[in-house]
């Protein structure tokens, strides 16, 4: 009598199992890392003064997702009063930045493959009497 018991709960625990069972969520990937371009400016895009110098490490401030640095907490005041101005500046500085690395005639890279022209050989003048 055991048997038949004891095969019926084994049965009925096994029914049971499938919703037990958790569904494992699908693997997350994680965001392509964004590539930090370097800050256009080494002077504080308010005073004009060197970023790092005597007022010690400058001061990042985030305007509506874009990095601006600063000489000192005191120009981000001045900043807020007229961003465009100071944000047309940051612009003008990466355009430039932009065009001085692909200007022609700008020095190769090392590592890059630059390629140079071979110069010409001189032609041979053929022998006398010929």
């Amino acid at each position: 009598m055991r048997t038949p018991l004891l095969a019926v709960a084994l049965f009925a625990a096994a029914s049971f199992l499938p919703l037990l069972a958790v569904e494992k969520p699908a693997p997350v990937e994680p965001a392509p890392a964004k590539v930090a371009k370097p800050y256009p400016l080494d002077t504080c895009v308010v005073s004009g003064d060197k970023l790092g110098a005597d007022m010690g490490d400058a001061v990042v401030y985030d305007h509506e997702g874009r990095e601006v640095r600063f000489c000192c907490k005191g120009c981000i005041d001045d900043f807020k009063k007229d961003p465009a101005t100071y944000l047309a500046k940051l612009d003008a500085a990466e355009s430039a930045a932009a065009k001085s690395a692909t200007a022609p005639g700008a020095a190769a890279k090392p590592g890059t493959d630059a390629k140079v022209d071979a110069p010409k050989a001189a032609p041979v003048p053929a022998p006398a009497g010929h």
